[in-house]
């Protein structure tokens, strides 16, 4: 089914994106050139934290975000990492505090003013560099390099390419890496409380949190997207070959517990697909988009229950709304611009101005800089 049959009458379907002008967009930056099918770009709504070119490891920027125009090259950044950044991913519950991932096999935590309590928090900096690490930004931001990670989570044998923090703990962040291991640690005594070995035969691609965090699924090189119960370290539910293409898939958690993936067909078209966890045996819905060969990286909005997708490689974003009755899944609009997005940003609903009927707003990836795109929803 071609998505542009499915064109849904809702309130949703006049969602504009209005890219803002130039002297509001970040300049100069070198994005990082690595093949990892990451956002690449973290955000929150007192910074942003861009992943770049760094020589002689990793590094990524941190701006507060009001600082727009042009980035000096000397402008400081956070660079502890031996090999470069994969994955970095702001602590929902304290805008100070970032972990990141890197292919030296090291999580880095970052935290800031009041991120803990000072009992249980040690400086691991001196452990060999295994581990995801968790950083400390500054309140006004950077003013000289960061090196010294708060946290440093040891425990993964080879590169991590996923971070991401629970939605409703404090201090509970996920890793996983290209061992195939998936670990939840609590950052605040740098301990690993779950390691799930063996429940995946091949590299992640992504992981995402169900909404209360008991649960959370991934996407496998396998072909395979799984639920996971960390407590039990057991595979709740599990459908295999999800979509028939080897190029990377992602799976995303919705707010009422069905899944949606992107991936590709056995032919290379990308496809879309959302799933029912009580019955992976069909997809409530599939549609197929193009015969791009860039991944698909989706963001979901629980409040209004539209998913955008936007491609790596591609110069547009197009959403969706998913519904109870079918097809589920309703083609809204497309946004397009003339550049393609290296990465992509994503604020959340907290960081959005509601005044100017905000209802998402993304921040796109050039190649030497990003460019904030607003999506409003007019009103009279």
């Amino acid at each position: 089914m071609s998505f542009r049959k499915v064109v849904r009458q809702s309130k949703f379907r006049h969602v504009f994106g209005q890219p803002v002008k130039t002297e509001q967009c970040y300049d100069d930056i070198r994005v990082s050139r690595v093949t990892w099918d990451s956002t690449f770009c973290a955000v929150n709504p007192s910074f942003i934290a861009i992943i770049v070119e760094a020589s002689g490891g990793g590094a990524f920027l941190v701006l507060p975000l009001h600082k727009t125009g042009r980035i000096d090259k000397s402008y400081p950044t956070v660079c502890g990492h031996t090999g470069p950044v994969l994955d970095i991913d702001w602590c929902p519950h304290n805008d100070y505090v970032i972990a990141s991932g890197s292919e030296d096999c090291t999580v880095m935590v970052r935290g800031g003013p009041g991120s803990w309590g000072v009992a249980g928090v040690t400086l691991l900096s001196s452990l060999s560099l295994l581990s995801p690490q968790v950083w400390q930004i500054p309140e006004n931001g950077l003013s000289q390099l960061l090196t010294e990670p708060v946290v440093v989570l040891e425990g993964h044998s080879k590169r991590v390419g996923i971070v991401t923090w629970h939605p409703t703990a404090r201090n509970v962040l996920l890793s996983a890496g290209c061992d195939n291991v998936v670990l939840i640690w609590n950052v605040g005594t740098a301990e690993e409380l779950y390691r799930l070995d063996g429940l995946h035969p091949d590299l992640i691609y992504s992981v995402s949190w169900s909404r209360d965090g008991s649960r959370f699924c991934t996407a496998c090189k396998d072909k395979s997207v799984r639920v996971i119960d960390p407590r039990r370290g057991t595979v709740v539910a599990e459908k295999e070959r999800a979509h028939e293409g080897a190029r990377p898939m992602r799976a995303i958690f919705l707010a009422d517990g069905k899944i949606f993936t992107t991936g590709f067909s056995r032919m290379s078209e990308r496809q879309l697909a959302l799933w029912d966890t009580e019955n992976l045996e069909e997809p409530m819905g599939l549609q197929e988009l193009d015969s791009s060969n860039g991944a698909l990286l989706p963001f979901y909005d629980p409040d209004t229950n539209v998913v955008y997708v936007c491609g790596k490689g591609d110069s547009s974003i197009r959403y969706f709304e998913i519904t109870e009755e079918p097809p589920y899944i309703h083609f809204l609009n497309t946004f397009t611009s003339k550049e393609p997005q290296r990465g992509m940003g994503w604020m959340p609903k907290r960081g959005l101005d509601v005044n100017k009927c905000e209802i998402a707003r993304f921040y796109k990836l050039h190649e030497r800089k990003c460019e904030p795109i607003i999506m409003t929803v007019p009103r009279k």
